[in-house]
């Protein structure tokens, strides 16, 4: 699987053709699915968000309002109970699963559930574009601080990609250099923390900063390659 692991979502011109590349087609030529599921474990989510997501309200312009030739909407918590059989075609005719925030953790318990998790491996050409706990659920970790679902047993994701996200830097007032500092020397693991017009790629083991904004490397080791 190609991953676009971004804070904000395709907000300038690099991240936008970063994806372009990802991809190998602009698009309005390729065909999305929608995941809304992590916004339910958030209490700053509700239907009216999800709503706005899945209708690509202008809030979500550079996400799910690029211009795709289709927007499906897949969500995780449905899929246990309507059977494998029916799901999995619709996520291998995608050509991009687009995954939102919310709570990470939330996001991660569902993807085990309803077994994409399992299928991620066999997803060669497909593109996943994460924001926020959307691609924060690709790391190992993500760190106490961020974890909003109460029935999270702690703060593991599915360790996809050997680096932790710290999102949304400067953006919010918690979300301040001072903040990532020390929750990297909490995770004490290579861990990156990236502001709205920075991105993360990752595709066969190699690991890609995109940015025309503001992002801090944590921990001097390298970076391991995704499983």
């Amino acid at each position: 699987m190609k991953l676009l692991l971004t804070s904000g979502g395709v907000t300038n011109p690099s991240i936008h053709a970063a994806l372009v590349q990802l991809l190998g087609k602009p698009p309005a030529e390729c065909h999305a699915l929608v995941v809304p599921t992590a916004q339910w474990g958030h209490p700053m989510c509700g239907p009216a968000s999800v709503r706005g997501l899945v209708a690509a309200e202008p809030r979500w312009q550079h996400f799910s309002g690029l211009g795709w030739a289709s927007l499906g909407v897949l969500e995780l918590t449905a899929l246990p109970s309507i059977g494998a059989e029916r799901w999995i075609p619709w996520v291998r005719d995608a050509d991009v699963l687009l995954v939102d925030g919310g709570d990470a953790t939330y996001l991660c318990h569902w993807m085990r559930e309803s077994g994409l998790a399992d299928l991620l491996p066999s997803l060669r050409d497909t593109v996943w574009v994460g924001v926020s706990a959307g691609s924060m659920v690709m790391t190992p970790r993500i760190g106490a601080s961020f974890v909003a679902w109460p029935n999270a047993a702690d703060d593991r994701t599915l360790g996809v990609v050997g680096f932790s996200i710290f999102p949304h830097l400067d953006a919010f007032p918690g979300n301040s250099q001072a903040a990532a500092e020390r929750w990297a020397a909490d995770l004490g693991a290579p861990a990156y923390a990236i502001d709205e017009q920075t991105a993360i790629t990752v595709v066969n083991g190699a690991v890609e900063v995109v940015s025309e904004g503001r992002w801090t490397k944590f921990g001097s080791e390298p970076v391991p390659v995704p499983r």
